[in-house]
C-alpha cells in the first residue's frame, strides 16, 4: 500500500495522510475486488500500465465537494480589486483569470457572476478553469446543478443566472460563455506552460493535500503564472503558506488574497516529516509537547494544523492512531484538515467520532457547530454550542 500512496504523491501530489491512509486503502481494496485482484503488487502494476485504471482511481480519490460563492469575501475582494485597481490601469485589454483546480465549475462560474453583476463588460474578461478530473469537468460543462451547490441564505444570484429544469438549475449561457475548461494535472511541467500569465488566480484548498516540498513547488509555479501585480486567492488555511513563499498580503478582511512579489525568493528548506516513520520510541518522543495532558505527537499535530501544514498534521495523527489506537484529539485534528479542504461530510464524520470517544471535547463541539451552521443546520449548531457552553461551565455536556 505504501507504494500506491507514493505513486499518488509523486503523480498528483496527494499526501495520503490528508484524507486518511484508511480511505486510500479502502478505495484501493474496492477497486481490487471489482477487478478480481488479491495482491497489491498486481494492482500497482496495473496502475502503471493502464491509463484507464489510473484515471478511475484518481476520480475516486479527488474531493469535488464545492458550492457557488463558497466564502463570499474572496469574490467581493476580486470585484473590488478589478474595479478599483485593474480597470484604471488597463483602459483597454482583456482581464485574464484562472481557477485551478476548478472541480465541478462552481468557483469559476461564481467569479464570472460576480464580475457580471458588478457591471464589468463580458467582452473584457475571460476565465480559464483547469482540473484533473474528467468527471468533474464534464459536470461543469453541462452546468446543471442540484441543491447541494447552493448553500447559505443569500441565493439571489440563482434567480438572476439560472433557470429551473428537471434535474435542478441550469446556468445561463451568458455566464457559461465566460469560462473555458480543460483537463490538466497542475503538477506537470507542461500544464499551463503556454497559456501566458493571469491577473487573478483562484487556487483554493489544493495546497492542504500536499506535503511541504510539493507546496513550495506549487507556489513557485503560481508566482510564474501571475502578472507582475497579479493576485492569488488561497484557502483560509493556506494563506500563511503563501506568505512564507514571498507573496505579500492584500488587506481585504477574510479575502485570503495575496499579491505576487516582484523579487520572489527561493522557497526555504522543506520541513516535512519522513515518509516512513521510525519506531514509536524515537518518532513520538522527538516532538515537544504543546499542551498539557496531550501526547506529544498530537500536540505537535495541532501546532502544524494551526500553521496550515495539514499534510504533516494528518500524518502525525495517522501515526498516533496506528501506534496507540483511536483518540478524540486525533479525530479532531483530522476533522480540521478535512474542514479546511471543504470536505464537509468527511469533516463531520471525524468530529462525530471525536465526540463519541469524548462527548465533552469543547473544540470539536464548537468546530462542528460552525460547520453545521455554514451548511444551514442551525438547530444542530445550536445544540452543539449549548453542549460546549455547559462543558466550559463544568457541567455534563450530555445533560
Amino acid at each position: 500500500m505504501n507504494d500506491i500512496e507514493n505513486l499518488l504523491r509523486h503523480s498528483i501530489g496527494l499526501h495520503a495522510a490528508t484524507i486518511g491512509s484508511s480511505v486510500v486503502e479502502h478505495t484501493v481494496r474496492s477497486r481490487m475486488r471489482r477487478l478480481g485482484l488479491v495482491n497489491h503488487e498486481d494492482y500497482l502494476n496495473l496502475l502503471r500500465r493502464s491509463p484507464a485504471e489510473w484515471n478511475t482511481l484518481i476520480e475516486t480519490m479527488v474531493v469535488t465537494e464545492t458550492w457557488f460563492f463558497r466564502e463570499k469575501q474572496p469574490f467581493a475582494a476580486l470585484v473590488r480589486l478589478v474595479i478599483e485597481e485593474w480597470l484604471p490601469a488597463h483602459p483597454e485589454g482583456r482581464l485574464r483569470l484562472l481557477s485551478v483546480p476548478c472541480s465541478s465549475g462552481e468557483e469559476p462560474y461564481s467569479m464570472a457572476m460576480a464580475l457580471l453583476d458588478a457591471g464589468f463588460p463580458a467582452a473584457r474578461f475571460e476565465i480559464s478553469a483547469v482540473d484533473i478530473s474528467a468527471r468533474a469537468l464534464a459536470f461543469a460543462q453541462r452546468a446543471v446543478y442540484g441543491r447541494n451547490s447552493f448553500r447559505g441564505p443569500d441565493l439571489d444570484f440563482r434567480t438572476r443566472h439560472f433557470r429551473p429544469v428537471t434535474a435542478g438549475y441550469a446556468l445561463n449561457p451568458a455566464v457559461r460563455n465566460q469560462v473555458r475548461f480543460w483537463r490538466g494535472n497542475f503538477l506537470h511541467e507542461n500544464c499551463l506552460a503556454e497559456t501566458g500569465v493571469y491577473d487573478f488566480v483562484f487556487c483554493r484548498n489544493l495546497l492542504i493535500y500536499f506535503d511541504r516540498p510539493t507546496q513550495n513547488k506549487t507556489l513557485a509555479k503560481l508566482q510564474n503564472l501571475l502578472t507582475s501585480n497579479g493576485v492569488l486567492f488561497t484557502g483560509s488555511a493556506e494563506l500563511p503558506l503563501a506568505l512564507e513563499n514571498s507573496f505579500k498580503p492584500v488587506n481585504f478582511p477574510l479575502g485570503f488574497a495575496c499579491r505576487k512579489s516582484i523579487t520572489a525568493k527561493a522557497p526555504g528548506p522543506a520541513r516535512s516529516l519522513p515518509q516512513t516513520p521510525v519506531s514509536t520510541s524515537t518518532d513520538m518522543k522527538r516532538f515537544p509537547s504543546a499542551g498539557a495532558g496531550l501526547p506529544a505527537a498530537l500536540s505537535h499535530a495541532r501546532l502544524l494544523a494551526d500553521e496550515g501544514r495539514f499534510a504533516e498534521a494528518a500524518e502525525l495523527c495517522e501515526i498516533h492512531i496506528r501506534e496507540f489506537g483511536v483518540s478524540a484529539e486525533a479525530f479532531y485534528v483530522l476533522g480540521l484538515v478535512r474542514d479546511a479542504a471543504g470536505a464537509d461530510s468527511q469533516a463531520g464524520e471525524f468530529y462525530r467520532k471525536a465526540l463519541y470517544l469524548e462527548p465533552g471535547h469543547c473544540e470539536t463541539l464548537r468546530q462542528w457547530a460552525s460547520l453545521s451552521e455554514r451548511n444551514g443546520r442551525t438547530e444542530h449548531a445550536r445544540i452543539l454550542r449549548e453542549r460546549a457552553e455547559r462543558r466550559s461551565a463544568g457541567k455534563n455536556p450530555e445533560s
